[in-house]
This record gives structure tokens, sequence and C-alpha cells, in this order.
């Protein structure tokens, strides 16, 4: 294949990486792609030959990507097959592509609709989801990274905004208090329907800004990485999880009643 310059953008707004929570499954490349939900990462499960995550309905996450190498790389990257960058579905190669300085993470927390804004991903359901409004919804459920070195490295670009105007920018929403965190997420996993299938919507606008460049890319990816998100009704149908304990019959805790108990009334708090 003839070398080729790809038109890409470069995210400008690099982020803290966050303490994880739980071992994700290694890489043997090195490449990593983590999604953070509330600056977390969601524990990865390894099934059916695949990446797992239990998806929390509502809930906006954003998706960590890490480059291992001392060179350049340029990171496809998809949700629901949709490109992040201009939602087409292409294939990888010739996708438009965020950039990676050496050794570098960024977060990337929606899809950019400007070269200045971007919009939240969130777990939602088909009928709510991107792709269907977008009229596309064969590849809901699939979070897809390809990421391809830079043949020939060459400096960086000049920044367009200076380091402490960076903080943030890509990372969204404050963290939310953890323990508010953990009720939300148990309520979100009891409150979907196990008919209902998890896909990403399109949230509110945060800053994000970015610039296109131009790279010369290997032919052959370093790496791909794919994720499947489902909510736990469909995790526990794939075997992932366990099922929950059965609701007892309402007709044998009715003859479980009895009468007196206690000398006085409880006051409720």
């Amino acid at each position: 294949m003839q070398n080729r310059m790809f038109a890409l953008i470069v995210l400008l707004a690099v982020t803290t990486i966050p303490a994880c929570a739980g071992q994700p499954i290694p890489y043997p490349s090195g490449f990593s792609v983590d999604v953070l939900i509330d600056g977390r990462p969601a524990p990865q499960y390894a099934a059916h030959g695949a990446r797992y995550i239990e998806a929390l309905k509502g809930r906006e996450y954003s998706i960590r990507l890490h480059n291992p190498l001392g060179v350049r790389v340029a990171v496809a990257l998809s949700v629901d097959g949709l490109n992040s960058i201009d939602a087409r579905h292409s294939d990888a190669r010739s996708a438009r592509k965020w950039v990676l300085e050496p050794y570098q993470t960024i977060t990337l927390s929606g899809w950019q609709t400007t070269g200045d804004q971007a919009r939240r991903f969130y777990f939602t359901t088909e009928d709510q989801s991107y792709g269907k409004w977008l009229g596309k919804t064969s590849d809901l459920g699939i979070i897809s990274a390809v990421f391809f070195r830079e043949r020939m490295p060459q400096p960086p670009p000049a920044p367009m905004m200076r380091p402490e105007q960076q903080s943030g920018a890509a990372a969204g929403a404050p963290r939310r208090d953890q323990e508010r965190n953990k009720s939300q997420a148990e309520s979100s996993a009891k409150a979907a329907p196990a008919d209902e299938y998890a896909a990403t919507g399109i949230g509110q606008r945060i800053d994000h800004h970015v610039v296109r460049v131009f790279m010369d890319l290997e032919d052959t990816p370093a790496a791909a990485v794919n994720i499947r998100y489902e909510y736990r009704p469909q995790l526990v149908r794939l075997g992932i999880f366990p099922p929950p304990p059965p609701f007892p019959d309402p007709l044998t805790r009715r003859q479980q009643a009895r009468g007196f108990d206690g000398n006085y009334c409880p006051e409720p708090r």
C-alpha cells in the first residue's frame, strides 16, 4: 500500500489518570482502553472471547486510552460502530483518529461535535441511542479502539492552550460523591428491564478543544481493543454474572405471618 497522509484530530487536553478500582484485564501489547464511570474504570470481564463491562443506565462515561510506545500513535475510536470524531461508519484504517504522544494517556468524554466542543457519552437504551437517531444501529453495544504507529515521527504541533488551561477540559462533570455513586449504580442496575439493551446516547455539551494534524501511519495496526457493554440482566444471561437470588413467594411470606411481638409500637425515624 502506498504511503498516505491522514488528516487527524489531536487532543490538546491531557487529563490526570485517576486511581484504579480493581485490577483490569491485562493487555499483552501494553495498549489499554478503560471505560470510566465517575472517573473510575469499570471492571472488565473476559467471556466468550471478548471483554465485557456492565452498563449503568443513564450514567455518563468516558474512555481512557494509553500509548505505551516511545512514538506517536493514532487511534481510531468508535462507539456503537460510529467514529467518535465524525460519527461515520468506516474501516479503522481510513477513519479519522485521535493522536497520542509517546507514553501519553488521554481521556475522551464524548462525541466531538465541533473543534471546541463535544457531547457526553452516556448509557441509554437502543431506542434512545445516538445510533438510532442517525439510523445506524447495526453495531450497538461495542466500543472499539484501533491503534496505528506513526511511520516517521514528526515534532508535535505547538499547543494552542497553556498547560494550566488544559486541566479538566476533557473530563466533563466533576466526580460525584462515592456513596451516592454506589447507590445510584445499584438502583440503575435494578431499574433496567431484562428486555432493554444498552447503547450510547449523545449528552450534554462540554468544552473539548482539538486541532487537525497530518501523520504518515503504518499500514498494519499495532493493536485493536473491543469492549462489549451490556446491562446486568444481559450479563446474567451470558453467564458473566450469577443470577440474583429468587424473590420469596408472596403467599409463603404471608403464611409465616404472626401476631403479637414486642411491648410498644416502634416509631419511624
